[in-house]
Order: structure tokens, then sequence, then C-alpha cells
């Protein structure tokens, strides 16, 4: 009985597939739960252009399962709930509401919210605000460069490194591109200093220590030539540089400006009904 389901089920799923290949078929009925019927053209609707046959029959029969285990839980539900605790006609009416409501605000916003936001406004924010800037973790502007340790040239690494001109950078760049496994330069950029450690071939046991050197530091494994340089760096729960939290109060800015403009929005919205007399608030003593 199990094998000729299974084997019930292939066939299904192949139709599925040679129908995909068939303008002209008809479609069939490939699954059906009481009166619901699943069909041909359903299930080729998800699958994607120039599958595999094999990948077609796997995600047509997941698809099938998938749909049959839904509708029988509709079926259940259906049978099990009462007629009040089906009605769901309060709740999609509050859906479809909370939905057309957000729509408009999201158009309003588009539309007529100013969106830019200053240099001098961040500056600002960030001066008031310097309490909410600590760090979480430490960051720095480093440079590292790891290497095979046969093609290695030490002196000739150090020298590039040291060097961060512009013309310095592009030389680096260049070389690394030939040589290194990996690199990582950020002269003018912080990142955080425990990603870069992860590339350590030696445990960092104190943060403090080894970034107040701001030295080059060389490590070697039996693999690779290590090279760090640090240029920049912050400790954890010190003052974060305005141009790492650039972004985030970009993003902060943006969002109280939002909810400022949609409060004067529906401000707007109410004063217009009181002076157009489109509503009316009934006293709850009378009919």
């Amino acid at each position: 009985m199990l094998k000729q389901r299974i084997t019930y089920g292939i066939i299904i799923v192949l139709a599925v597939v040679i129908a995909g290949c068939s303008s002209e078929s008809n479609d069939e009925p490939v699954a059906s739960v009481g009166e619901k019927v699943l069909y041909q053209s359903k299930v080729q609707e998800i699958l994607p252009k120039g599958i595999s046959t094999e990948d077609s029959i796997s995600m047509s029969n997941d698809y099938i399962d998938k749909w049959i285990k839904q509708e029988l839980l509709i079926q259940k539900a259906d049978e099990n709930l009462s007629a009040q605790q089906k009605d769901l006609t309060a709740e999609l009416e509050e859906y479809r509401n909370s939905l057309i409501i957000y729509k408009y605000k999201n158009e309003l916003i588009k539309q007529r919210m100013d969106t830019l936001v200053t240099e001098e406004q961040i500056e600002t924010y960030y001066n008031n605000n310097q309490g909410n800037f600590n760090l979480n973790y430490s960051i720095v502007k480093a440079t590292f460069v790891m290497i095979p340790g046969d093609l290695a040239n030490p002196e000739l690494v150090k020298g590039l490194v040291a060097d961060t001109s512009p013309e310095g950078l592009d030389e680096l760049r260049d070389y690394c591109g030939r040589y290194a496994k990996k690199v990582n330069i950020s002269a003018d950029e912080w990142i955080s200093f425990q990603a870069l450690k992860n590339n350590f071939p030696v445990e960092v046991e104190d943060d403090a220590t080894f970034l107040s050197r701001k030295d080059l530091y060389e490590m070697n494994d039996s693999n690779y030539y290590y090279l760090v340089s640090i240029h920049d760096y912050k400790l954890t729960n010190d003052l974060a540089p305005i141009d790492f939290v650039r972004n985030n109060i970009k993003n902060l800015i943006l969002n109280q400006r939002k909810i400022r403009f949609l409060k004067e929005i529906e401000e707007n919205i109410y004063t217009e009904g009181v002076r157009k007399k489109k509503f009316r608030k009934y006293d709850s003593k009378t009919n």
C-alpha cells in the first residue's frame, strides 16, 4: 500500500513537470482535500524557469505536501470552531484599516516629509546626546596583511604599510592583490577590533595594552606572515567618534522627524474634521 502511494505521488509530480513543457495540456488536478482542489497550473507557478527535472520534482512534491497539510488543518479548524469564532469580519476590517492607513502615511512621507539631514544637524545631535554614544566594543582604524610565508618580503610590506598617502595605499593594494591571502586596509574607516583580531594567529589578552602601542605588529605561524598597523583606536565605553555613528544619528533624526510629521498629519486631519463637521461625538447619556 505504501509503495503504491509513493508511486502515485511520483506520477502526480511528473505530470506537473510534463505539463510545464506542453502549452496544450489541460489544467489537471494534482491533489484534493474535501472539495478543495490543487491544479497543475498552481504548482507550475512556484517553479523557477530553467530548473532541472530533478529539482522540479522535488519542489513540486514539497509544495503539494504543504498544500495538503494546510488544507487538512483548515478543514479541522473549520469543523471544530464555532460560527462566532469563524466570523472574521471584525479582524479583516481592522486589518484592512491598518493596511490602508499604513500605505497612506508612507505615501505622505515620500511626498511631503523633509528627508535632508545636514552635517550641522548631525553634529548638533551628537554634541547634545554624547551619553548615548559610548562604544560597546573597541574599534580601530588599521591595516592588516596576511601573506603566505614563502612569498612574504617583510621589509617591503612594512614600507608599503607605513606609507598612508593615496599613492602608497594604491601600491599596497596592488601588492596585496598579487600576494596577500587576506587584507584589510582601513586607514580612514573605523572597524571592529574583534573582527580584526579573529584573523590573528595569537591571542590578544588586553585590547588597551595592545592598541596603546599604535605600532607595527609582526606575527608568524607555520604558513603565513602577518603585519598589523594600528592608525587610531577607541576602546569599549569610550565616546564613539562622530564619523563612526554618523549614519545612526541620521536615522535617529529621520525617525524623530517622521514621528513629529505623522503626529502633525493626524492633528491636521482631526482639525479639518472639526472644521468641516465630518464627525459627531454622542453623549453616552443620550439615545
